[in-house]
């Protein structure tokens, strides 16, 4: 079944912008990040920098998983206090832009999980080690130190921007094999997923290709934190 007009229109769009955009990108990336050199940023420092996404644009729809039980560990995780998705100002700004660039196409974004305090990423790795899901950690599908801590990583999906009703992208949220690889898709599921990948690279995220949902970006100065999502 062909794409709507406004989205085909949409897709066309996109990946004409893309070319520039990712080579800027590369041009510009940072050296990767040695996560063991990096202390835990001051409560001051990480509400100085954090942003509350919805603050800067209402539309962006936000379902925190880990801030209830529909996710894979079956519970709430320690730090998330409410239905709120916090990003780095510099990454929330650049969402914003992607947001408004598929609202061309009356297509929109729906927030899983942005920054995660690092009290939630301690959880999450004891939940693998005391219910023999080890495999997890060694397979890169949770990381021992991440992105999320740094406010520079969320996990997201493409909705109907009227509706708010998600795309079919092959996959749930949090699928640990093969089948949520972003290549590992077929028909309308993977025309999404290439979609979603090129707005967000159009403004300078980057896909983790284990993870179709997972886009993490890059900034000269980034710190964990831990302050609860409140």
């Amino acid at each position: 079944m062909p794409f709507p007009p406004p989205v085909r229109a949409l897709v066309l769009a996109v990946v004409l912008a893309c070319p520039a955009a990712i080579a800027a990108q590369q041009a510009a990336a940072a050296p990767p990040i040695n996560y063991d050199s990096l202390p835990i940023a001051p409560d001051s420092v990480a509400w100085a920098r954090l942003v509350n996404i919805r603050l800067l644009d209402s539309t962006i729809r936000v379902e925190a998983r880990y801030a209830g039980s529909n996710n894979f560990t079956g519970a709430p995780l320690p730090g998330y206090g409410a239905n709120v998705a916090l990003l780095r100002r510099e990454a929330a700004e650049a969402l914003v832009r992607v947001q408004k660039r598929l609202a061309t196409g009356d297509l929109g974004l729906k927030i899983w999980d942005g920054y995660r305090p690092r009290r939630a990423t301690l959880a999450m790795v004891s939940w693998c080690d005391t219910t023999g899901h080890t495999s997890l950690l060694d397979d890169g599908y949770i990381a021992r130190r991440s992105r999320h801590n740094l406010g520079l990583a969320v996990d997201l999906t493409l909705v109907d921007l009227a509706r708010g009703t998600e795309l079919p992208m092959g996959t749930g949220f949090d699928t640990f094999n093969d089948s949520a690889h972003t290549a590992n898709a077929e028909g309308r599921a993977r025309s999404y997923r290439q979609l979603l990948v090129r707005a967000m690279e159009s403004e300078g995220f980057k896909n983790y290709d284990q993870e179709w949902w997972h886009f993490s970006f890059e900034v000269p100065d980034p710190q964990p934190y831990d302050v609860p999502v409140r």
